[in-house]
This record gives C-alpha cells, sequence and structure tokens, in this order.
C-alpha cells in the first residue's frame, strides 16, 4: 500500500478579486519532507501558503492533508487539524510577554503544550531567558523565534514558513534552520518554507519546487540540489 501523502495540491487555482495569480499549482509532499518553495518575486509563493493555509479562498483545485480534503476548510480549521503557519514578517502578538505567544499556541494544540514548551525553550534557548519579556521589543530573529516555537506548540503536522531567514542575522537563521531540522527529525513535523536565501535552501531542503508565473514548473532533488541550480531560479 502506498504511503500516504502530508499534503497533495492538485490544480490549485487562486488570486485577489478579478487577478487571478495561481495557474494549477501541483505539489505532492511525503511526510516527514522538508520542501522549499521557491522562484523570482512575484510568481506567487506567498500566495500559494496562504492559499494552503486557508487565508485566501481555492477558486479551483484540491488540498488534501493527509489524504483528507481540506479545500473548503476555514484557516481555524485547518489549524486544528495540524497546520502550522509562520508567516513572512513573523506577526507575534507585540503587547504580549513570550509566555502569553506561547500560551496561545497551546489553545490550538491542547493536550501536551507543557512537554512542547520545554522542546521550544531547548531549540531556542533566548526565549527561556525572556520569558517575561513584551514580544514587541524583541529583536527581528528573536521574534522568528518565538513565531516558530508559538507555531510548534500547536502541536502541528504540518508546518508552513514563509520567508523565515528575512531580516534575520546570519547567526540566527544558523540556529533556526537547526531548530527546523529537529522538529522535523524529533517531532516528525513535514515542513514547507518558501524561501529567497540560498544559503538557508540549501542547509535544509531535501528538494525544492520551482514556481513561475503562478505553476509549478520544475522540481530539483538529489545532486542537482546545489548553489548553481538554486541561484538560476532566484534571481530577481
Amino acid at each position: 500500500m502506498a504511503t500516504e501523502l502530508a499534503m497533495e495540491v492538485t490544480g490549485l487555482r487562486a488570486g485577489y478579486g478579478a487577478t487571478p495569480i495561481l495557474q494549477g499549482v501541483d505539489m505532492r509532499i511525503s511526510p516527514g519532507e522538508i520542501v522549499a518553495l521557491i522562484g523570482r518575486n512575484g510568481v506567487g509563493k506567498t500566495t500559494t501558503v496562504r492559499t494552503l493555509t486557508g487565508l485566501l479562498r481555492a477558486d479551483a483545485g484540491a488540498i488534501r492533508l493527509h489524504g483528507r480534503d481540506i479545500t473548503s476548510a476555514t484557516a481555524d480549521a485547518r489549524a486544528r487539524l495540524g497546520i502550522g503557519y509562520i508567516p513572512q514578517g513573523r506577526e507575534v502578538f507585540p503587547r504580549m510577554t513570550v509566555d502569553e505567544n506561547l500560551t496561545v499556541g497551546e489553545l490550538i494544540g491542547g493536550t501536551g503544550g507543557t512537554k512542547l514548551r520545554d522542546f521550544v525553550f531547548e531549540v531556542f534557548p533566548r526565549l527561556s531567558e525572556r520569558r517575561r519579556q513584551i514580544a514587541g521589543t524583541m529583536s527581528g530573529g528573536e521574534q522568528q523565534q518565538l513565531a516558530i516555537g508559538r507555531a510548534l506548540i500547536g502541536r502541528p503536522t504540518f508546518m508552513l514558513l514563509d520567508e523565515p531567514s528575512e531580516g534575520v542575522q546570519p547567526s540566527i537563521v544558523q540556529m533556526i534552520c537547526a531548530a527546523l531540522q529537529r522538529i522535523r527529525v524529533e517531532i516528525g513535523t513535514t515542513i514547507l518554507f518558501v524561501e529567497q536565501n540560498m544559503d538557508t535552501i540549501l542547509s535544509i531542503a531535501e528538494r525544492c519546487y520551482v514556481m513561475e508565473k503562478g505553476r509549478i514548473v520544475s522540481e530539483i532533488h538529489g545532486l542537482e540540489m546545489n548553489a548553481e541550480s538554486i541561484r538560476r531560479h532566484l534571481l530577481i
């Protein structure tokens, strides 16, 4: 019997008002994979992620999470079914403390949040040191760690990240990459991330989907995963 896919996307179309963006996106992601969605600016990567999370309605096509059709499900329902989302710009609750932000994540995941909170503090020790700090006063890199930690405490089986290295200093990017690898190995979470930073892509992605003009036009994997092949698709 074939292994059930973590996510299957077929013929996905979406846009904003009368402006179509996605022109029939197809993706198949297996459980436990770390996959990058790459391409030049403006080709539809963020629109894809927003549609997968339910923040943007699909006009056509299908989205299946672990075999379950979630195409018509709301964003809240998808979160409860196991989708965790870290948007571009992080969007932590700026007037809440670190601990309070993490507690919001627990509202989605239910039981087990305490154990996962300990794991978050283990992979992001800076957050443990700043539990009572107001999130809006933290650096961009610290807020990114908090956004990932908050999503993780919701116990996602599938995590989506939009530009996780944007505005983050290189040393913190390395920490985030190491944390994502541990999340995949130790928690079993499947990860799809949008990224423009070539070093980040090469350090954690097992393969890449390449997007152009609202479609997936190719896939990079195995020996093809090198700086030259990635750079060719990231040039603005």
